[in-house]
């Protein structure tokens, strides 16, 4: 059951003021500003008039530690009991580990993430949602890094969820190019994330998840052509949403291991999230062709109309298929392509994953951190 309350379309974010508790002390919080340039800030701040709002700005595209430590510290001082979150997937993971932390009984607040406690309670917070991509709108998971660490974990729990979610998707019109990109190609990898496995008999579990990306792949051209049309982009935004709100993620097998591999890619080099999974996901499932050949198969069918070739020739051109769409949007699918330092990485992810514990991941938990040296390498 998915609790968050969705308001889509255009002018909704006028609709704060019967959402937010009229007698909340308010945090907003937001990026590095791009919401200033694009008109958003001024819409939150007219539908908010009468409201006692605070501000907490500068929250970085990987939800910074540090950074979340001072608005947590504001939240205490000030007495906050109600956060508005105002950005992208960063902005409102990085509000969702101060909801969790805010009520957190511990000395430390990193051992939310480094021990992987649930939160059943949280602060609560809405969100305005202003960049497409993770659905974090809409789902109770959030990734947080740590710099000085150079670690990146995620966390989770039912007090995570939105109270409500604003999606408005005029706001798409003002998202440079390489966002929008970003944007595509977590949400399509998302929908891999959660089907290509093995066939579990979830028929329409697989109708809704190849439904997601067919519509990806169809308005991908289109808004990033021009996003301010709007049809468009409203459907790059639902199929966002989407893509990790829980919905086709119910009664099949998940694998999540190109994620595992892809936040330490962000966490050592700082590459863009959407862009991580785009260099491990073809390395990932050609690695593990053997045990995914039959959804590979039915994915280069569905997804991309190939229909000749035998069971492995599909499956075959279904990655290739994959990789061509990631070049498509301009995005590189080789880690050597963002960095020169490459070499080494595959070894050091291998002991990170020993020493925490990670010894058996995908959807059949054998992936073991040897298997994701290879597959790391597979990919430079």
């Amino acid at each position: 059951m998915n609790p968050t309350k969705v308001l889509f379309g255009k002018g909704q974010i006028a609709s704060l003021a019967k959402e937010v508790p009229s007698d909340a002390r308010i945090l907003m919080l937001y990026g590095g500003g791009s919401i200033k340039k694009n008109g958003i800030y001024e819409q939150v701040k007219d539908a908010l008039k009468g409201f006692d709002v605070l501000e907490f700005s500068g929250i970085p595209a990987n939800p910074e530690y540090e950074v979340l430590l001072e608005a947590l510290k504001m939240i205490r001082e000030e007495k906050i009991s109600f956060m508005l979150a105002v950005g992208g997937g960063s902005v409102i993971d990085g509000v969702k580990f101060l909801s969790a932390a805010a009520l957190y009984k511990g000395d430390n607040p990193w051992d939310i993430l480094s021990l992987k406690i649930r939160t059943e309670k949280g602060l609560p917070f809405g969100t305005v949602l202003t960049l497409p991509a993770t659905a974090s709108e809409m789902n109770s998971g959030a990734v947080i890094s740590r710099k000085a660490t150079q670690e990146k974990f995620s966390m989770g729990g039912p007090g995570l969820f939105p109270k409500f979610s604003i999606l408005d998707p005029q706001v798409v019109a003002s998202i440079p190019e390489r966002q929008l990109a970003n944007g595509i190609t977590d949400a399509f990898t998302h929908v891999l994330e959660q089907y290509m496995t093995y066939p579990s008999g979830a028929l329409l579990q697989d109708r809704i998840a190849e439904g997601i990306m067919q519509t990806l792949v169809e308005v991908a051209p289109r808004v990033i052509k021009d996003p301010s049309d709007y049809e468009a982009a409203a459907n790059f935004m639902w199929s966002c949403t989407m893509a990790l709100n829980g919905l086709i993620q119910k009664g099949v097998p998940t694998d999540w291991a190109v994620h595992f591999m892809g936040h330490e890619l962000t966490a050592l080099f700082g590459i863009d999230h959407a862009r991580t999974l785009a260099i491990i996901a073809p390395s990932h499932y050609r690695y593990n062709f053997e045990s995914k050949k039959e959804k590979l198969a039915q994915y280069a069918e569905r997804v991309w109309g190939i229909t000749t070739g035998t069971l492995e020739e599909k499956a075959t051109a279904g990655i290739k298929a994959t990789e061509n769409f990631f070049h498509s949007l301009e995005i590189d699918t080789k880690l050597s392509e963002y960095t020169p330092e490459f070499k080494g990485t595959a070894q050091i992810i291998f002991r990170r994953f020993t020493d925490r514990g990670w010894l058996g991941l995908g959807e059949h938990k054998s992936l073991t951190p040897a298997d994701v040296e290879k597959i790391v390498e597979m990919s430079y």
